[in-house]
């Protein structure tokens, strides 16, 4: 790879200790399980790309978007978002510069009232008289979804495809209530 390529590349470091202190890990890409490199992580560095993270190995649990910027004491941040456990996984989201498209269905397999989204949302009841959807399909970008209106709350990593019943990905009782496109991945 050319080192053009290298730095587009993501790139998240995690430390044992706060304040960037302790064993180090360094991370280009996907990291299923965390703890195979350090057993416990209390701050990090995201220096160049987004990436989620994740309280559970194998990208479950729940997530938390970071982008570029220091995370001097990550786990004080987590306990108060209801990740106790700490960052057991990431995914990089990959770099992508085009157009955004999204809809979303208020029943399981795409059924039922549907709506096209191709910018951010703040709430779909304000928006769509919705006060919930079941299911969606991401034909284009990266999205971020949370439970809450304006951006608040919990959240989900969606890209691209087709998801076809919420309930069944391990979000049972999780309503969206607003989403954004992640659009800023490498600045």
């Amino acid at each position: 790879m050319t080192s053009t390529g290298m730095n587009m590349m993501g790139r998240i470091i995690f430390y044992e200790d706060r304040n960037f202190q302790g064993r180090s890990y360094d991370c280009t890409s996907d990291l299923s399980d965390l703890s195979a490199y350090m057993s416990r992580c209390h701050s990090c560095r995201v220096e160049r790309g987004c990436f989620m993270v994740y309280d559970r190995p194998h990208y479950m649990g729940n997530q938390y978007f970071m982008r570029r910027g220091e995370y001097a004491d990550f786990m004080s941040m987590m306990s108060m978002m209801g990740m106790s456990d700490g960052i057991r996984s990431c995914r990089m989201i990959p770099m992508y510069r085009g157009s955004y498209r999204m809809r979303i269905y208020e029943r399981e397999n795409f059924q039922g009232q549907m709506h096209e989204l191709m910018d951010d949302c703040e709430s779909i009841t304000d928006r769509y008289s919705m006060s919930n959807f079941m299911s969606c399909n991401v034909m284009e970008g990266h999205w971020l979804m949370y439970e809450q209106p304006h951006y608040r709350g919990r959240m989900m990593y969606m890209r691209p495809g087709e998801y076809r019943n919420f309930t069944s990905m391990g979000m049972s009782g999780m309503r969206f209530m607003s989403m954004r496109r992640i659009v800023d991945s490498f600045y």
